[in-house]
């Protein structure tokens, strides 16, 4: 069950809607429109701690098979920047950048993320390159 219940709450994605018409409707089951819907639903998983969303839109050939996210310092994610969306027919880039502090000092994480459609499973996030900093 969603931390996020009533209506009105925004979605954690930073696309000003609300999340039940956000993402919530993806971590409800349906199937995202395109990698950037995807990714941002894949952030309102981690801000929420949805470790089963996360895995299951998570490419099978590259999806661990735990996260672990109660594990280590807690992490209070602040923000998401999308700084792009490259679709290429069954596949795609999005690039984007997410604020969060963890144990009080303040870190971004930059990735540009690769994404594929698969026909039964829709969008999948397959991995990215990283570059994570202090902020």
């Amino acid at each position: 069950m969603s931390k996020l219940q009533k209506p009105t709450d925004v979605c954690p994605c930073g696309s000003g809607r609300s999340y039940v018409t956000c993402c919530g409707q993806y971590h409800a089951g349906q199937q995202t429109p395109n990698a950037e819907a995807l990714m941002r639903s894949r952030y309102s998983a981690y801000v929420l701690g949805d470790e089963a969303y996360l895995l299951a839109s998570w490419a099978p050939e590259t999806r661990p098979a735990s996260l672990d996210l109660a594990d280590g310092a807690p992490i209070k994610w602040l923000r998401l920047e999308v700084a792009g969306h490259w679709p290429a027919g069954e596949k795609a880039e999005v690039a984007f950048t997410a604020f969060y502090k963890v144990g009080g000092k303040a870190e971004r994480l930059s990735e540009r993320s690769r994404f594929r459609r698969d026909p039964q499973l829709g969008w999948l996030y397959i991995d990215g390159d990283v570059d994570a900093e202090a902020g």
